[in-house]
């Protein structure tokens, strides 16, 4: 049987992080987070009433998640829902092999960040949780600037940062993407929060024909001669812009690594002069430095020079051994 004390020791160490947080109403946050404090592999989240844990290269034995349970309940909270999911073969019916939860840690339930409301399942059609605990950053710089802001929200997942920025009064907030099932549970999480169902507007489409067009280029790729919505050229104070690793589509594909101008160089043209192109980059190997110094000779050879370049960083739940986080943050300001 495995020792849990690096756990133990992680919930621990977060105990005054903890208390802080529940003072902004936050009861969302990484409870432990792998190689860095020691078990790789292991991480675990809070999202309110629901403790998730989550294995990407070897599972927990099913003899061990007994014990790993028991140190959960023991040292935060005696009634948590736990729910252990195993990330290796990325399938959600593959989950049911490694872990059978109580019925009840499976329904929906709501957690509050920062004062916002969001929905979470532990299990559901994709793999990935509703709502990912590194981009609190992201949503609490929304929560702080997008007041009386048009924010365009790209590759928007479930919303969240759409809900923040509606939330702090942005005048207008475009959220985009491809699966219908995203944007939906975007919509519950406005309805959560009694927001105006006029103040978004939610885009089920491809990327890459919406910010091409709101940046007055053609749409590129085979996916041109077929039927996608015409949007007339169009810009924003606030550009967030967090694409996956890695998809292809008939518009084009998206590679963080090797091509995330095809990305950022439409994104710029449809920010505002004076506005700020937030723009993220989650491959862990990476070199943020290079990363950054590849935006600005984009931004330069686009004409649309940065004028001032910020990095937005992880906060205290997610440490790193050398202050370079996975998640890269750009703030652009253009």
């Amino acid at each position: 049987m495995p020792s849990w004390a690096p756990v133990i020791e992680a919930i621990q160490r977060r105990a005054s992080l903890r208390e802080q947080l529940h003072k902004e109403n936050t009861y969302a946050y990484r409870l432990f987070h792998g190689a860095v404090e020691g078990i790789p592999g292991l991480c675990i989240d809070r999202y309110g009433p629901l403790i998730l844990a989550q294995t990407f290269k070897d599972p927990v034995g099913q003899d061990d998640l007994p014990g790993l349970e028991a140190v959960l309940r023991e040292h935060l909270w005696p009634d948590l829902h736990f729910v252990y999911n195993h990330r290796k073969k990325k399938r959600y019916e593959d989950f049911e092999e490694w872990h059978t939860p109580q019925p009840e840690a499976l329904e929906q339930m709501a957690f509050d960040e920062l004062g916002v409301r969001y929905h979470i399942q532990a299990r559901h059609e994709g793999i990935d949780p509703w709502l990912f605990l590194d981009m609190r950053v992201g949503r609490r710089y929304m929560l702080a600037h997008a007041k009386d802001k048009r924010v365009l929200n790209l590759f928007a997942y479930t919303c969240g940062i759409g809900v923040c920025a509606a939330l702090a009064g942005a005048k207008e907030v475009w959220n985009v993407d491809f699966a219908q099932r995203n944007l939906q549970i975007g919509r519950d999480n406005a309805a959560l929060n009694d927001l105006p169902v006029q103040q978004s507007k939610w885009v089920q489409q491809d990327v890459f024909p919406v910010i091409r067009q709101l940046a007055g280029l053609k749409v590129k790729g085979r996916g041109r001669k077929r039927s996608y919505e015409k949007i007339a050229p169009s810009t924003f104070d606030i550009v967030f812009l967090d694409p996956p690793k890695w998809a292809k589509g008939p518009f084009g594909a998206v590679d963080l690594v090797r091509d995330y101008q095809s990305l950022f160089k439409p994104a710029l043209l449809a920010t505002k002069p004076g506005g700020t192109l937030i723009a993220t980059n989650n491959v862990h190997y990476v070199d943020r430095d290079e990363w950054l110094a590849s935006l600005t000779r984009c931004a330069e050879k686009a004409g649309r020079p940065i004028q001032h370049l910020d990095v937005l960083l992880p906060e205290e739940d997610f440490p790193s051994h050398d202050g370079q986080p996975p998640l890269k943050i750009a703030l652009c300001k253009v």
